[in-house]
């Protein structure tokens, strides 16, 4: 069984940047896209930015040209940097990976999310 790991989250200012990162956690064979949501109080999760096992990016209008995601197929790892944060962008962080198993069976994965939160 895969877990995904959450890391990065905090308190900053409206205008700071913060880091988020993500990294399976178990036995797999390969790992297909990733994704950041999130999922602010009282609104529905909502996808903020996805890449490939190419490198290719897709943005959330919200998001673009502030959040920039990326990842280190070495590390098995996907991180979401976040600069000129807003007070809107505060929410529960969401880590999304499809994961082959062992057996080449694919899975949908999520983290336990953490929490941003940027004050005015």
């Amino acid at each position: 069984q895969v877990q995904l790991e959450e890391s990065g989250g905090g308190l900053v200012q409206a205008g700071g940047s913060l880091r988020l990162s993500c990294a399976p956690i178990g036995s797999f064979f390969e790992i297909d896209t990733m994704a950041w949501y999130r999922q602010a109080p009282g609104k529905q999760r909502e996808l903020v930015a996805t890449i490939t096992n190419g490198g290719a990016a897709n943005y959330a209008d919200s998001v673009k040209g502030r959040f920039t995601i990326s990842r280190d197929n070495a590390k098995s790892t996907v991180y979401l940097r976040m600069d000129s944060l807003k007070p809107e962008d505060t929410a529960v962080y969401y880590c999304n990976a499809n994961i082959y198993g062992p057996g080449y069976e694919l899975d949908e994965y999520w983290g336990q999310g953490t929490q941003v939160t940027v004050s005015s």
